[in-house]
């Protein structure tokens, strides 16, 4: 039986070749939208409560079923029931969980608590993470591409770093504190360009169209690269089925 519900809760597993669970990840995927709809809204209603009880019976279902099944998933023995809690999946299912479960008693600052803890429910958008085979392909991408990302992103908080620096010594007027200086550099990096901080020296602005022109290469960079790493994962996806 145990079998029977790990294979129903685990996408892609390798024990299950047939698509007659599918209908699970479909469901699960339907009702975490759902379970999120009420936040597009300030007002609540009677619908939105109905609704957030229902997906959080479900959540919770999904929740103690994987828990039991963790040993099967982990393959750590009894060890798999303390670790799979503290796994960042089950961290996101219980999170997206646990503010349905607030109990709100007199006070406004409970009740302020209460909208904090309420926003922590946008994590249900994570789960569908789980259920989606193609977003499984886009994390696979990642993982393989992640030296070179790594590498990708170190240049970039490199360049982040001079170039507030370099403007942060030529404008220091401009520039409050080097805060202000690396928040400059972020938005040029990414060639957004607010207009609420700005050099308006000379050399201040060599300095800027300067930083502009690589921060547009900087940017480029990851792209190429997860659109390289996201046709070879489709490659060998494709391999894979006509080898079966």
């Amino acid at each position: 039986m145990r079998n029977k519900i790990y294979s129903l809760l685990e996408i892609g597993n390798e024990n299950d070749n047939s698509t007659s669970f599918d209908w699970y990840d479909w469901f699960m995927m339907a009702a975490i939208i759902i379970s999120i709809v009420p936040l597009a809204f300030h007002s609540q209603n009677k619908a939105f409560y109905i609704i957030d009880k229902v997906t959080v019976v479900i959540f919770i279902a999904d929740y103690i079923l994987r828990l039991v099944t963790a040993d099967l998933k982990l393959k750590k023995g009894l060890k798999s029931f303390l670790i799979y809690p503290i796994t960042p999946m089950a961290i996101i299912d219980l999170v997206s969980i646990l503010p349905s479960l607030t109990i709100i008693s007199g006070g406004f600052r409970l009740l302020k608590i209460f909208r904090l803890l309420r926003t922590l429910r946008a994590f249900r958008a994570f789960k569908i993470i789980r259920y989606s085979k193609s977003i499984k392909i886009i994390i696979d991408v990642f993982k393989r591409q992640r030296r070179t990302l790594y590498v990708v992103m170190a240049l970039a908080v490199g360049y982040v770093l001079v170039s507030a620096l370099l403007i942060f010594n030529v404008e220091p007027d401009s520039f409050n504190s080097f805060f202000d200086a690396i928040y400059w550099a972020t938005v040029s990096l990414t060639t957004m360009g607010y207009g609420d901080i700005y050099p308006v020296t000379t050399i201040g602005r060599i300095v800027t169209m300067v930083s502009s022109v690589f921060g547009i290469a900087i940017i480029a960079l990851p792209s190429g690269i997860i659109t390289a790493g996201f046709l070879e994962v489709l490659n060998d996806t494709d391999n894979e089925e006509t080898k079966e």
